[in-house]
């Protein structure tokens, strides 16, 4: 059975329908997910609103550009070490 992957914003709605009172096993069955997957999702997306999760997304993605920066500055880094040690 093919999984179906879930958008923030459909994980939010689902969330929303968990604060607003509805029972965990009855989102559950109508989402079409399990009791563990509801409470993994409110471990990462609880509290936050539809622009939160936005923010964090570009946060993450800001974050890998500036990681593959670094990584390639300190590759250069050291190969410029390398070169300058080498005697003529």
């Amino acid at each position: 059975m093919k999984r179906k992957q879930y958008s923030e914003n459909e994980i939010l709605d689902v969330l929303a329908q968990v604060e607003a009172g509805t029972a965990i096993g009855d989102v559950a069955r109508l989402s079409g997910v399990s009791k563990a997957t509801i409470h993994r999702w409110q471990a990462r997306y609880g509290g936050m609103t539809k622009d939160d999760a936005k923010r964090v997304r570009q946060l993450e993605e800001e974050n890998r550009r500036l990681k593959k920066l670094v990584a390639d500055l300190a590759l250069d880094n050291s190969i410029l070490k390398e070169v300058v040690s080498r005697k003529w």
